[in-house]
């Protein structure tokens, strides 16, 4: 039985202390703000950012248990998300009218194809076959699926406004239903049917266990977690146009800013999830991987649905054909790799096949 610490190492505060100062003489004028050197320092501050934020999360997690540390953990990736969807939305960039479909829509094809593929990959080679809870999973893929069509799929389809739009009144019940359904999948989670998304213990396996923190580290981590948002949301906003120039000078599509902002924001999260693999947590991996992809829709429609009806402005949410064939394939592949409660490796490389292919695509349309 292996024991983990639940303390804040020293970055963990470093890293958002000193963003916040960086952005203090941003705005304050004291130093450039276009100049290379601070484009780069703030990139790294970002990271720095996202990988504290993701920290203090874990520690609450920690404190709460499962599966309440999966859902605070794919919610505060969603906020970071979302303060960086709507960074750019604000600055008006080319483009910036799609990025939340983009970043949506990026987020799912990244997280069942890569995460998954990796997880079920990297657990297959160390442990061959692997088990998880399959009322759990297939719940999750009904909740995901339903609101990737609802969202991305649906809008191409509709009369009441031209191009892949909703109207004003569709955005905002469209918006509504995704929290909604997102909050019935959370209480499903937590306390109406907890067990289907709890792991199973393993015989013969060791049973990695974690310290859990003490109130005054868990109350650090809340107010640090607090900080860290508020410092990736702010760096977003600084980055939001350069990174628009970088992919444009690229020669890269304007939807590929999506991808760049999931992979950002799902990197921190990815990694726990393939350490739970190669763990035997395969369960625990769905958990955080799928329910982030949920979160992603979940929480960002509504936020951006009713943000572009206060404001007056456009927001393309359907998907163009081949990102439309790309979400089908992946729905339908991961009803079937996740449909029997078991996976190997072959599973794994089916699923980051296919993500290869969706990065083929964003690139190169």
């Amino acid at each position: 039985m292996a024991a983990h610490s639940a303390t804040n190492p020293p970055w963990t505060w470093i890293a958002p202390l000193v963003a916040c100062l960086v952005l203090g003489l941003k705005f304050s004028g004291i130093i450039p703000a276009d100049a290379i050197w601070v484009l780069l320092l703030v990139s790294v501050l970002l990271g720095g950012a996202v990988f504290s934020a993701v920290h203090h999360a874990e520690i609450l997690a920690l404190k709460l248990g499962e599966p309440f540390g999966s859902i605070l953990l794919a919610v505060a990736v969603t906020v970071i998300e979302v303060g960086l969807i709507v960074s750019i939305m604000l600055s008006g960039v080319q483009g910036a009218e799609g990025v939340a479909r983009d970043t949506v829509y990026a987020a799912v094809l990244i997280v069942l194809n890569g995460v998954i593929g990796l997880c079920l990959l990297a657990g297959g080679r160390r442990h061959f076959e692997q088990s998880f809870q399959l009322l759990g999973a297939s719940s999750a893929l009904a909740v995901l699926g339903t609101l990737a069509a609802i969202t991305l799929i649906l809008p191409n389809f509709t009369l009441a406004e031209s191009g892949p739009s909703f109207s004003k009144v569709q955005v905002l019940v469209v918006g509504a239903v995704s929290l909604l359904l997102w909050g019935a999948f959370v209480f499903t989670q937590t306390i109406r049917h907890r067990n289907y998304f709890l792991e199973t213990p393993v015989v013969g396996e060791e049973v990695h266990q974690h310290d859990r923190p003490t109130r005054t580290v868990a109350q650090a981590s809340l107010a640090l977690l607090l900080v860290s948002l508020g410092a990736v949301i702010l760096l977003a906003k600084v980055l939001s146009a350069p990174l628009d120039r970088a992919v444009a000078y690229a020669g890269l599509p304007d939807a590929f800013v999506g991808v760049v902002i999931a992979t950002i924001v799902l990197l921190p999260e990815s990694i726990a999830a393939v350490k739970s693999a190669l763990q035997n947590r395969l369960q625990n991996s769905i958990n955080l991987a799928v329910g982030s992809a949920i979160a992603s829709i979940g929480l960002t429609i509504p936020v951006v649905a009713v943000l572009s009806v206060m404001l007056g402005m456009k927001l393309d949410l359907g998907v163009s054909n081949s990102a439309m064939a790309m979400l089908v394939l992946t729905l339908f592949v991961s009803t079937l790799t996740l449909g029997t409660g078991k996976t190997t490796a072959l599973h794994g490389v089916i699923h980051l096949v296919i993500f290869a292919v969706f990065l083929l695509i964003s690139a190169v349309p």
